[in-house]
């Protein structure tokens, strides 16, 4: 709090805090540990080169030039960016309408048990939740099955991108879900009100005003989605067929060609150097505006 000294304002100064220090220590380390630390060494590790079968520890660009000069690469790229873009646009859309009804529209105790059924999936291994679609999703399997009754189908849905982008809504669904109803949850409900009295009708009243004030868990949302789907190898590769490939498969693969761990190291770095630049822009277009 403001200290008044001599008709002056003065602002207590700001510190060293050991208590806060002590505090935020734990998570530095494990910031030192499991970030930075696997960080540095994949950065030297793109650097080493490859020698009957062997690695070098040397400074030496090649993996670098060989992976960016490589079409295959680049098409790679673009296509796991698509995907990952379009599974959160898919998955914000459909799980808005979900959370805005847990919002404005159960009671208390239902919104409980709805947020329960939400946190549910997570008990379970993904991975067994894949191998689970895999039943469901093949030619002679459970969905094919019910259609055949009603004569329809087959339908092939295992190992195309439909397959895939159920197994990228089986992991992030729920997440998205709980995100956007914890940010509907704290918009002003007054807000709402005063658009419905100036003549805004629900459906306007839900892009003037939910959706602008929900603004920065909508965008969180989303932004997790394209991260866990960015680097997801399961679904790709399970549910997909792994071809065409995703850069978490082209990882794989390049390990196994050669102990190609070097040139492994330079696709997982530009992974991450996506990863970082989509995330500080989702965050600055979240939380644009709000410091005025």
């Amino acid at each position: 709090m403001p200290v008044a000294v001599w008709g002056r304002t003065r602002r207590p100064a700001k510190g060293f805090s050991l208590y806060g220090a002590t505090f935020s220590l734990p998570l530095l380390v494990w910031q030192l540990l499991f970030f930075v630390a696997p960080l540095l060494f994949l950065i030297a590790l793109s650097f080493w080169s490859v020698r009957n079968f062997r690695l070098q520890p040397d400074l030496d660009v090649a993996s670098w030039l060989y992976v960016y000069r490589s079409g295959l690469f680049w098409e790679t790229y673009l296509r796991t960016l698509a995907m990952a873009g379009f599974a959160a646009m898919l998955a914000s859309a459909l799980a808005f309408p979900c959370a805005y009804a847990i919002a404005f529209k159960l009671a208390e105790a239902s919104r409980r048990w709805a947020i329960f059924l939400m946190v549910i999936p997570f008990f379970t291994s993904y991975l067994v939740r894949v191998y689970s679609w895999q039943v469901f999703l093949s030619d002679h399997g459970i969905i094919n099955a019910a259609l055949g009754s009603i004569g329809l189908g087959p339908y092939t849905m295992l190992n195309t991108l439909f397959g895939t982008m159920i197994g990228y809504l089986t992991l992030t669904f729920p997440l998205v879900v709980l995100l956007q109803l914890f940010s509907l949850m704290f918009v002003d409900r007054t807000l709402i009100e005063a658009a419905h009295n100036m003549g805004a009708g629900r459906l306007r009243a839900v892009f003037a005003v939910v959706i602008p004030s929900a603004r920065v868990g909508l965008v969180i949302a989303a932004l997790f989605c394209f991260i866990l789907t960015f680097g997801d190898f399961v679904s790709p590769l399970y549910l997909g067929g792994g071809n065409p490939p995703t850069l978490s498969i082209m990882i794989t693969d390049t390990t196994k060609s050669g102990q190609q761990w070097p040139r492994a190291a330079v696709i997982a770095l530009t992974m991450i150097a996506t990863l970082l630049a989509t995330a500080f822009a989702a965050v600055g277009y979240a939380y644009r505006g709000r410091g005025r």
